[in-house]
């Protein structure tokens, strides 16, 4: 009888998660893959969820914030969306590294090729963007939705400090504090994207450390089994041995 009513109990509390988290989860939402370090760089996922039981999304436009114009934005491809990159002239040019930047992107757009995002489903769309700017605490990416059946949401709300959170808010990236790695100065040599060279030898930095670690810990298992096996040969010897003494007295 407990056990049915704890079970009860706990898909009760199981519904009340789910139907409180949902709505949460049911705006498109920008988050750093780690951290969004200010000056520096980062990989930023757009994730977007189908509202719809009748409808799939089938193209998402985020427009970039001008008052931080990025002087790099790469989207990662997304297997059966095509990519569509708008850029624009800036009204003021800024200094990325040494080099004058005249254009940034505005907007990137997703399309699908196929179904979409489904109901009952949701889709990342990753992209690297930097530097960051280092005189803002976050970033305001503006969205539309759209779903196949022509329903489009417009996702363009900005949140204010102390209100209550609009219908459609916008995605917000929160900045966290510049590090050593990445100094607040856009100009500074560390606030560099990391080149496909360098992460290539991080993976491979990685992948030998991962490989030395098994080794070592195959060797301390080979080991270990031989210390047991000698072990146990000692102590069968020294039985075997007191026998013998016994038989002969």
């Amino acid at each position: 009888m407990k056990a049915s009513r704890i079970a009860a109990v706990g898909a009760v509390a199981a519904t009340a998660v789910v139907v409180l988290s949902s709505p949460a989860f049911a705006h498109v939402t920008v988050q750093p893959e780690g951290a969004a370090a200010k000056g520096g760089y980062a990989v930023v996922d757009f994730r977007v969820p189908n509202e719809r039981d009748d409808a799939s999304t089938t193209k998402l436009e985020v427009s970039f914030p001008t008052e931080h114009p990025l002087a790099s934005v790469r989207p990662e491809p997304v297997p059966g969306w095509k990519i569509d990159v708008t850029t624009d002239k800036l009204d003021k040019p800024i200094d990325s590294h040494g080099t004058q930047i005249t254009e940034a992107v505005s907007k990137v757009t997703w399309t699908a090729d196929g179904k979409g995002i489904e109901p009952g489903f949701f889709q990342k769309f990753p992209v690297s963007v930097g530097a960051l700017p280092d005189d803002a605490d976050e970033m305001v990416f503006k969205a539309i939705q759209t779903y196949s059946n022509k329903d489009v949401v417009r996702w363009i709300e900005v949140p204010e400090d102390g209100q209550e959170e609009p219908e459609n808010p916008a995605p917000v990236l929160a900045l966290s504090a510049a590090t050593e790695d990445h100094h607040a100065s856009s100009g500074s040599e560390s606030s560099e994207e990391p080149s496909d060279d360098a992460s290539a030898a991080a993976a491979n930095t990685s992948a030998s450390s991962e490989e030395s670690g098994d080794s070592s810990d195959t060797t301390a298992r080979v080991l270990g089994i031989v210390g047991i096996v000698i072990g146990a040969a000692g102590v069968a010897y020294g039985v075997l041995a007191g026998r013998r003494r016994g038989t002969a007295a």
